[in-house]
């Protein structure tokens, strides 16, 4: 996820009440090297469970400074190339606009959340996105008419997954439709599949046992898991499946730092420290450190 500028809080921070009641109704350390990627029953690569791994949603680069070599799994947005050779997962926000995407939805207003005056409702924390309404059948084929060729081009472009984000927009928007966003999601989940990616939840630990065994996610991307001690909500369900990035402010509001997020009870193997801009290699405030 695309880090929000300070003060503006980030996003994760937002989801914290469960959902998993709703979606009944609906429906160690790393290594150097990384395992070969499996198939799973979708019949999409599956993710490692080891090897070095890195988030670069800010800025992309082929290797890691300072001798630590290799990525074997990244993940980047979706407008950016795979790493040649690394398990390669494709950022796409299934729930929001994209900043540069208002152009785009001129003409698809009526598929956007407006509050009781009529306005498009924006995120808060991201005031440059609006959030998408999947309420009804027609509406949510529609936003799939819109965000599924994303998904499509990421396989296109030799993505092995991709990761939905904002999955927990029905919490943090009381007037979505929650019965419609998991219905989406599974939409979502049926889509990568089909074009033979896997998909990662992003974040909402709450909802990882049922975006699991119910929506058919196959691994989660965890922003701050130590942070907010919630590790074992993913990797109770995912295993060692779950790729967790963790960022030192919010790290040292806990009390902690990134040694300590390496030593919490159940947390993912595949865990590493990024600057909280996800700025590239070689710039100004890049930070990255692996358990």
């Amino acid at each position: 996820m695309r880090p929000p500028p300070i003060p503006i809080p980030p996003r994760w921070m937002a989801a914290a009440v469960a959902i998993g009641l709703g979606i009944a109704g609906a429906m160690g350390g790393c290594s150097a090297n990384a395992s070969p990627p499996s198939t799973q029953a979708s019949g999409a690569p599956s993710l490692p469970t080891s090897g070095t791994f890195d988030y670069q949603l800010g800025g992309t680069y082929d290797s890691l400074p300072d001798q630590q070599g290799r990525i074997d799994i990244v993940v980047r947005d979706t407008g950016a190339a795979p790493l040649t050779g690394a398990y390669s997962v494709c950022y796409v926000n299934g729930f929001q606009t994209q900043p540069d995407e208002a152009a785009d939805w001129r003409d698809h207003t009526d598929l956007l959340l407006h509050d009781a005056a009529g306005d498009l409702i924006v995120d808060p924390d991201w005031p440059d996105e609006h959030i998408l309404d999947p309420s009804t059948a027609d509406r949510r084929s529609q936003i799939l008419d819109i965000i599924g060729p994303v998904i499509d081009s990421c396989a296109q472009s030799g993505f092995d997954a991709v990761e939905i984000d904002n999955l927990d927009t029905a919490d943090r928007f009381p007037d979505i439709d929650r019965t419609g966003a998991l219905e989406l999601a599974a939409a979502y989940v049926d889509r990568a599949h089909t074009k033979g990616l896997s998909i990662a939840q992003k974040n909402a630990a709450e909802l990882a046992d049922a975006a699991h065994t119910q929506l058919g996610f196959d691994f989660a991307v965890a922003e701050e898991c130590a942070a907010f001690d919630e590790c074992a909500a993913y990797t109770e369900t995912y295993g060692d499946r779950v790729l967790a990035i963790e960022y030192p402010d919010t790290l040292a509001e806990a009390g902690l730092d990134f040694a300590d997020a390496c030593t919490v009870p159940d947390r993912p193997p595949l865990m590493i420290l990024r600057d909280r801009d996800l700025v590239a290699a070689g710039d100004h405030g890049y930070r990255y450190d692996t358990c």
